[in-house]
This record gives structure tokens, C-alpha cells and sequence, in this order.
């Protein structure tokens, strides 16, 4: 356990690192992971405000984890009125900290409630309570963090201290200002999925959202499973989900007869339609930063294959020149092969197949998982990384509860 010089320190220099965080999802889980490393809590939820009500987005369990050692936690999400009632609607609707010893035993004198049906229905007891206000600069309650069970050297659930107070409201305080700017970036990002998915109406929030997150779900695994150091696979995590997001950006540059046609597209219309990825990778010329390259890297290489029958192969993305070397015998560019993909590229390839299946299309209708799984099996080797399509089963839960998170609309 901390001291409260360490906590400090420790606060001091988190202020610093999650300002370093761009994605929203990513920054949530990372500003509820370190929260609960402060006062050493066993668990954790961090509520989000969408308009006039609080979105539950994220929860973090140690005890329920152990029980499922290598799978992320299951849990859905949801939206609640900001009012009395609840326990995080009280704090976000008054701004004020609650510090409760134990939610089972809540004094009459209080508004609120707390809800037991989790509880009962995974075999938890949530007993102290630490719920505070993340507020910006302005003073405007953006969110709601709630920290539970504290445990003392044994493990075992008290109450939070009092001292930790101060120290977490600054917290707080820092973390409101990170989730406002990583708020911005993602608004940005959707503006520009907006703009596409006025060309293309397949390109929609919660498509690419689903997309980026199979494809971090999958790394994550992957990459725990290779040894990649844990702060180098936060970062990538952080540049990738943003990248994924904005893999068909691109289209913006395909005309509306081939975007649009209700009906698969003919061999020439094809042709065109594969300049969406050299398109793509060119809003990044200008590389400014890691996500720059990532997301060119995203745009390029999402539909070379693992077997190289994929496109649109060795070329320049900045001019659709063949890079010299890899021309075919007519002169075409060769499509990549194996790992010549890079590993984003084929990251987001199996996330955007599997989401695109698994979605109703104007030219099709959804398919059942069980074809869906069949052909993810089928292409391993052959359009996709086999290590990948492993890694994707090996976290199928995770993908099945992020689906549901993003609902199409």
C-alpha cells in the first residue's frame, strides 16, 4: 500500500501520463485502473455524462477477475437519470463526494439507494463506497468515478479513508481535464466519419467504433501472449483504436454511384473502389505524430490478405506508384504477403470482415455468428493471420459484449 508522500507523488506524475492519452476508451479504463491503485480498491466503475444522463462505460473487478484468469471482464453498459436516487446520480447530479462504509446499510437519512442486483447476480458484496464528481476547470460535472471495497494489508474490504479525500478529488480533477480533451479528439474523429458516412452509409459511428475495438481486444491478446512490454502495448493500444477507427476514410474520395449502388459491384467499379485505401493513407502525409502513421498504415494494408491476393499491394500510397521491386510481370503492383502486412493492417482486416458479416448491408442480409465464426476459420491462412484468428476466438466473449456495447441504430 501507498504512503500519502508516494500517493502524492504518485498523483503528480499521473497528471502527467493520462494527459498523454488520446482515445477516450482507453483514457477511461486507464484513469479507473490508477484510481483504484490509489486507495487500493478492490473495484471500480467510471460513469460518463451524455446529455442528462450518466453512461456506465467502465468496471474493473479484481475478485470477479481471478475467477476468469486471461478474459477481460464481461459487463454491459447503460444509461441512468442524473437525479437522488441513485448513489452515482446523487454525486453527478450535486457535485459532492460520497464516502459510505457499507451500501447494504445506507442511513435513512439519504436520498438514494444502492442497487444490489449486480451483486446477487455475479456473487460479489460491494460494501465501501468512495464516489466523487469528475469535474473540469470550469466546474461542470463531466462524469462520475465510484471506487469499491478498499482493502487493508490482509485483503480484506474497510471503509476509505478520510485522508484520501483530497488527494482523489485532485485526481479527479486532473482526470475531468484529460477525459474533456480525449472527448474533443473522438468528436473530431466522428465528424470525420460523419462526413464519410454521408458518401457511404455503411461507415457509421457504431461500426467503426465496433471495429476499433475487436482490433484492440484482439492486440491486447496478442500482444500479452508475444511478451510486448506492457508500456508499449498501452500506447499502441491508445494510437490504434483511433487509427481503426478512420480504416475507410478514404471512401470520401469514391463517387456516389459505387458508394451507394444497392448491389455488388462489377469488376471495373471494384477497381475504383480499392482506391479508397491508397486515398485513405494520403489524408496522412504530413506524418505529425505515431497516430499519423498509424492511421496511414490502417488506411493502406486493411485489405492485403495474408495469402497476397489481397490489394492494393506495393505501392506508394502519396503517388499509387509501384515501389520498385515489386512489380508483377504486367506491371501491377504485388499485393503483400504474410507478414509483410504490417501488424495493424492485419489487425483491423479480421475486425472489419467479422463486423461487416456480422451486419446487415444493403446488398445482404446479416449472417448468423455460427457462419460467420465458420468463415473467419475457413479464411485463416488464406485471407487472414492464422495467429489472429486464434487470438480473436481466444477472446470471443470480449468481442460478443463489445458488439453489444455499440448496437447499430
Amino acid at each position: 500500500m501507498l504512503t500519502e508522500k508516494q500517493k502524492f507523488g504518485k498523483i503528480i506524475s499521473l497528471g502527467i501520463e493520462i494527459t498523454q492519452v488520446k482515445d477516450l476508451d482507453v483514457l477511461l479504463e486507464r484513469i479507473l485502473k490508477e484510481a483504484r491503485l490509489l486507495v487500493n480498491a478492490d473495484a471500480g466503475s467510471i460513469y460518463v455524462k451524455e446529455d442528462d444522463k450518466l453512461k456506465f462505460s467502465y468496471s474493473q473487478n479484481d475478485t470477479l477477475q481471478l475467477r476468469q484468469p486471461g478474459r477481460k471482464l464481461i459487463y454491459s453498459t447503460f444509461k441512468m437519470p442524473i437525479n437522488n436516487q441513485s448513489i452515482a446520480g446523487y454525486v453527478a447530479n450535486t457535485g459532492d463526494l460520497l464516502n459510505l462504509q457499507d451500501a447494504y446499510k445506507l442511513p435513512s437519512i439519504h436520498p438514494f439507494s444502492f442497487n444490489r442486483k449486480y451483486d446477487d447476480l455475479s456473487g460479489y458484496r460491494t460494501q465501501s463506497m468512495l464516489t466523487f464528481p469528475l469535474k473540469t476547470n470550469r466546474g461542470d460535472t463531466i462524469g462520475v468515478l465510484q471506487l469499491i471495497n478498499a482493502k487493508n494489508a490482509r485483503g480484506k474490504a474497510v471503509a476509505f479513508s478520510k485522508k484520501d479525500e483530497p488527494l482523489i478529488l485532485h485526481f479527479a480533477n486532473m482526470a475531468a481535464v484529460a477525459i474533456e480533451r480525449a472527448q474533443m479528439t473522438r468528436s473530431m474523429i466522428l465528424r470525420t466519419i460523419k462526413m464519410a458516412e454521408l458518401r457511404d452509409p455503411k461507415e457509421t459511428g457504431a461500426h467503426v467504433n465496433r471495429v476499433a475495438a475487436y482490433t484492440v481486444a484482439i492486440y491486447e491478446h496478442w500482444a500479452a501472449k508475444r511478451g510486448v512490454p506492457h508500456e508499449v502495448l498501452e500506447k499502441n493500444r491508445d494510437i490504434l483504436r483511433m487509427a481503426a477507427m478512420l480504416h475507410d476514410v478514404g471512401k470520401v474520395a469514391i463517387a456516389d454511384a459505387i458508394l451507394k449502388k444497392p448491389a455488388r459491384l462489377d469488376d471495373a467499379e471494384r477497381e475504383i473502389m480499392k482506391q479508397h485505401t491508397y486515398m485513405g493513407a494520403r489524408l496522412f502525409t504530413e506524418q505529425y505524430s505515431e497516430f499519423d502513421d498509424a492511421s496511414s498504415v490502417v488506411a493502406l494494408n486493411h485489405h492485403e490478405k495474408w495469402d497476397g491476393t489481397g490489394y492494393p499491394g506495393h505501392i506508394n500510397p502519396f503517388d499509387a506508384k509501384v515501389l520498385p521491386g515489386y512489380e508483377n510481370s504486367d506491371g501491377s503492383p504485388r499485393p503483400k504477403k504474410g507478414e509483410e502486412i504490417p501488424v495493424f493492417g492485419r489487425l483491423v482486416a479480421l475486425a472489419d470482415v467479422y463486423d461487416a458479416l456480422s451486419s446487415k448491408r444493403a446488398y445482404k442480409e446479416r449472417w448468423e455468428e455460427g457462419l460467420v465464426l465458420e468463415e473467419l476459420k475457413v479464411s485463416s491462412g488464406t485471407h487472414f493471420d492464422p495467429e489472429m484468428v486464434e487470438t480473436f476466438f481466444a477472446c470471443i466473449d470480449t468481442i460478443r459484449n463489445i458488439a453489444e456495447r455499440y448496437p447499430d441504430h
